[in-house]
């Protein structure tokens, strides 16, 4: 059977206050009257039913999730102790899914992407899962519309196989973030896409990768799997996870993987992970500017203001960001957005844990 993995941890420090350790990115309603995981979730169906849909998070945030969608069975939710990177949390949905069904097939999905064009992710992921069922990796590769320095690229070589007019590449190379130079001589050149992070393989594929590639990791999972469906499980979980080294799928797996295609596509894609991207997906007035909440601008521009339960009012404002919680009020120039991260590991070195 098909399954499909979103992985909803991480506290989404670049999106502070709105985002904290205690209340995480896919749980939030951003740009829409749905929290970011209530669209992860509805964009799969009807490709996969709730019962094919598995949660990887953090324990305290499980329950906020699963309130926000009570059609996936409480079992399809994997509780990560801790965050050790995109690698682990894969690895423990890939042991959990491999007791029900050794043949299952998945596709790791993340609930912090716009997606404007659902009816074609499905059918590229449709796609994938085909060629994933002849032992293939696939990932899929977002077509580039402008140089962006945000994003990982991968670089496509010559035709596998086309599914339902999806085209599928050998993949030549992962290429990190790069320079602007970098970046614009990719999209020129034309044969590049942006690593999206989603990725499509047969759980016995990416065990296999994970032995080898990742031998620690591995033997860390196989430990974990003993315990899965006994009263022991969490005994073993613990120790076992607080001996993994933290590491991401693309640097511990994909760069060295063999048999990798890449599909590209073109579904309206955005990462989600800064104001500057947030505030191009909300409303914008004839200025420029962005609101959400009771607030009210006046000879502003380019503005964006979040609201919570008291007016904001602004007059003059000009490429800033304000974003008001009960307990924090953030204003930042929107040059510095990027900094946001930074201002959060402050936070932590003053012991204000309350705040993160």
């Amino acid at each position: 059977m098909n399954y499909a993995l979103i992985m909803a941890g991480g506290a989404g420090t670049r999106l502070w206050p709105l985002s904290r350790e205690k209340q995480s990115k896919p749980s939030l309603s951003l740009y829409s009257d749905q929290s970011m995981f209530q669209i992860a979730v509805e964009r799969l169906y009807p490709l996969f039913s709730p019962e094919q849909i598995l949660v990887v998070a953090s324990r305290e945030h499980i329950s906020d999730l699963s309130a926000q969608v009570p059609e996936i069975p409480l079992e399809n939710y994997f509780v990560e102790p801790e965050g050790r990177g995109t690698a682990s949390a894969i690895g423990l949905a890939a042991i959990h899914l491999a007791k029900r069904d050794e043949d299952a097939t998945m596709a790791v999905l993340t609930a912090d992407h716009h997606i404007g064009k659902p009816e074609v992710f499905r059918e590229v992921v449709a796609a994938a899962l085909e060629f994933a069922r002849q032992d293939y990796i696939v990932t899929l590769g977002i077509t580039p519309t402008w140089p962006s320095t945000d994003y990982g690229y991968i670089e496509q070589d010559g035709p596998v196989g086309e599914i339902n007019g999806h085209k599928a590449y050998q993949t030549k190379r992962f290429v990190e973030k790069p320079n602007q130079a970098s970046a614009q001589t990719m999209l020129s050149l034309g044969h590049y896409t942006w690593n999206s992070g989603m990725f499509i393989w047969k759980v016995s594929v990416i065990m296999k990768e994970f032995e080898e590639q990742m031998p620690d990791l591995y033997a860390s999972l196989m430990r974990i799997a003993e315990g899965i469906g006994t009263p022991a499980y969490e005994e073993i979980l613990h120790p076992a996870w607080s001996e993994i080294a933290k590491q991401t799928i693309d640097y511990g797996i994909m760069e060295n993987a063999r048999n990798v295609l890449v599909i590209p596509i073109n579904m309206d894609w955005m990462d989600v992970g800064t104001w500057l991207s947030l505030k191009s997906l909300l409303p914008m007035d004839e200025k420029g500017n962005n609101i959400k909440g009771d607030s009210l601008l006046m000879n502003s521009e380019n503005t964006l203001v979040m609201g919570s339960t008291r007016l904001i009012a602004g007059i003059g404002l000009k490429d800033l960001i304000i974003v008001d919680t009960p307990d924090a009020l953030m204003v930042c120039d929107l040059n510095h957005a990027g900094q946001v991260r930074e201002l959060v590991k402050m936070l932590k070195e003053q012991d204000r844990q309350d705040l993160v």
